[in-house]
């Protein structure tokens, strides 16, 4: 029995391409009619383009989180250039019998190689339903003609650039407060932009811990309160420079932060989100790509590569003394203890440490 519908209807791969074939025949008919969805997150294909690593995370988690609320049962797929080899495309995007919807994110899009371009451009063409294509590409030069042809092709757009410019910069911030449904003065904005630089992501982190520690609308004396004082001497430095075993100079960073005015608390949440970074990461699977990694842990492919880095030199049991050296410190500066600087050095240094145990 098994042979004779063999038989009939052909190997699999053959039955696949027709399936493919028959589809994409439909999709081209349709073309002409089809309307433009440029703010759905779920059209055929989202191109994103630019070098802000947060905007980028966020226009791919939106695709992602929104194919998800459609169907639970998912299934996300992220390809770094060198996973995509000719006819890879092609066997991931192939009709599924059970209609599974799927989303498939093609990192640094600019860099595939020449065949697979030949590939994605035959796609763009002619997207299959219930499969949502994602190119992330950085939007200079290189790998322009894969641009020009999404474009060309009706995709959806999400632009990410790098925020060079304060104005940029200010923009974002009065932006995540919108979205955040909280009100913060023209002053405020300002200022916070003035005390943390350039990084999105600190700022994204700013507006959020502001968000939850203050009620009504956020002025220039309230940031002034949390975050005066350079923007090298971060929350997110200091945590940095303790999980990679630099006490000395997470101390410095430390005490400079405090003195010019960031909030114990900020420090305290920097450090358990660093902790907590080497710990997610180090008992996952040896091996992984950064991109099912990302998914798997919720950190974006970049912090994952960072973070790998990080964990050298990590134990179990280094972990397990760090967070509880962080949970220590979060109570003292909440007020549990009588001297939040000295608990904040003290789980400095016992993260530091915890860093070089191995």
């Amino acid at each position: 029995m098994a042979g004779g519908v063999r038989g009939a209807l052909g190997c699999p791969g053959a039955l696949r391409r027709a399936a493919v074939s028959v589809r994409r025949g439909m999709l081209v008919a349709m073309a002409g009619t089809r309307k433009k969805t440029s703010d759905d997150p779920l059209a055929p294909v989202t191109v994103t383009v630019g070098q802000e690593e947060l905007l980028v995370e966020r226009a791919v988690r939106a695709v992602i989180d929104a194919a998800r609320a459609a169907d639970a049962d998912t299934d996300v797929r992220e390809l770094a250039p060198g996973d995509l080899q000719p006819g890879t495309l092609a066997e991931l995007t192939s009709p599924s019998l059970f209609a599974e919807r799927k989303v498939v994110v093609v990192r640094g899009a600019q860099d595939l190689a020449a065949d697979t371009v030949k590939d994605v451009k035959a796609y763009l063409s002619a997207p299959v339903e219930e499969i949502t294509l994602v190119l992330v590409h950085a939007g200079a030069a290189k790998g322009k003609g894969l641009l020009d042809a999404a474009r060309k092709a009706g995709a959806r757009e999400v632009e990410c650039p790098k925020m060079t410019k304060p104005a940029d910069r200010l923009a974002f911030v009065r932006g995540e407060f919108r979205s955040l449904g909280r009100s913060a003065t023209p002053e405020a904005c300002q200022a916070l932009v003035d005390a943390i630089g350039s990084d999105l992501r600190e700022l994204a982190s700013a507006c959020a811990q502001l968000t939850a520690d203050i009620e009504g609308t956020i002025d220039e004396a309230v940031v002034g309160r949390y975050y005066t004082g350079r923007a090298e001497a971060s929350s997110f430095t200091v945590a940095d420079q303790a999980v990679e075993g630099k006490a000395a100079e997470a101390l410095e960073t430390l005490r400079w932060a405090v003195a010019t005015g960031v909030a114990p608390v900020l420090i305290t949440s920097a450090l358990a989100q660093g902790v907590r970074a080497i710990g997610k990461l180090a008992g996952a699977p040896r091996g992984a790509r950064a991109g099912d990694l990302a998914r798997e842990l919720g950190m974006p492919p970049w912090k994952i590569d960072r973070v790998r880095q990080q964990m050298r030199g990590w134990t179990p049991d280094g972990v397990a003394a760090a967070l509880r050296a962080v949970a220590e410190a979060d109570a003292a500066v909440k007020g549990g203890g009588m001297d939040p600087e000295y608990a904040l050095e003290k789980a400095v240094v016992t993260i530091a440490g915890a860093a070089r145990s191995r």
